[in-house]
């Protein structure tokens, strides 16, 4: 088969270089603004450049929460509450100690009898936002208070003002890409760029990172590199834009 005969991939548009119908301007025979007598004056015909762009944005989450479930299970009732009530107070302590508010910490107890014992339970759920408080409390956990806790591992989320922030950023960012772009064009045919005519967003989309994972890695198994990872959110916007173009672009004379 020769070259000739082979199929031509269809073509993408960069941008348009378009100029209004008449209609958008003045029906015809009748005066329009910037014109005299049937004459134009200084006013061109108008022309515009239509063009996308796009931009892709990603966000790490920024709140984490840690659970901590501990119990006791005693002869006496006060004995159970007593070792139940004595970790709590150091693990609010340790966390007060490392700049975790008061209002981040919520605790929950559940006090049963459990056949000729009384058995108390309770959970303390720890959001932070600093992730490396996060591990210091963690770890002194586990090395003082041992398998007397179970530490759950952290579940990384955002906040809505985290999401909303990502959502607008993303789009602020295809408009000026799209911007750049228009200039691009119009410095090419030796124009310039004027004011927007439209600006619509035409496409948005956000999904959750992916992680590099063996078969055999659970969730339970995972670092929390890997889970910061996973919940990152990404976003992309896709921007249509329409702009004025003003004209030849004025060159500075240069001194000699």
């Amino acid at each position: 088969m020769s070259l000739s005969a082979l199929p031509l991939p269809p073509a993408r548009v960069f941008a348009e270089l378009l100029a209004p119908p008449l209609g958008a301007r003045g029906r015809e025979n009748e005066p329009v603004p910037g014109l005299l007598g049937g004459r134009s004056t200084a006013v061109p015909p108008g022309r515009e450049v239509h063009v996308s762009g796009s931009a892709e944005l990603c966000a790490a989450p920024d709140r984490a929460r840690v659970s901590i479930r501990l119990g006791s299970r005693k002869g006496e009732a006060g004995e159970a509450r007593s070792s139940v009530t004595r970790r709590l107070e150091y693990i609010a302590q340790s966390a007060r100690q490392r700049g975790v508010q008061e209002e981040n910490v919520t605790v929950t107890k559940d006090f049963s009898r459990v056949e000729n014992a009384y058995q108390m339970e309770a959970e303390v759920c720890i959001t932070f936002s600093d992730f490396g408080k996060m591990q210091n409390v963690c770890n002194l956990l586990v090395e003082k208070l041992g398998s007397s806790v179970i530490i759950s591992p952290p579940h990384f989320y955002h906040t809505a003002e985290a999401v909303d922030t990502l959502r607008r950023q993303v789009c602020l960012a295809a408009v000026g890409n799209t911007r750049r772009k228009a200039q691009e064009v119009c410095r090419l045919f030796g124009q310039s760029l004027g004011k927007p005519l439209l600006i619509r967003e035409e496409e948005m989309k956000e999904w959750e990172g992916q992680i590099d994972s063996h078969p055999s890695n659970s969730s339970n198994t995972l670092t929390v590199q890997q889970r910061i990872q996973s919940a990152t959110i990404y976003a992309s916007s896709k921007i249509f834009a329409i702009f004025e173009i003003k004209g030849r672009e004025k060159r500075k004379n240069k001194l000699i």
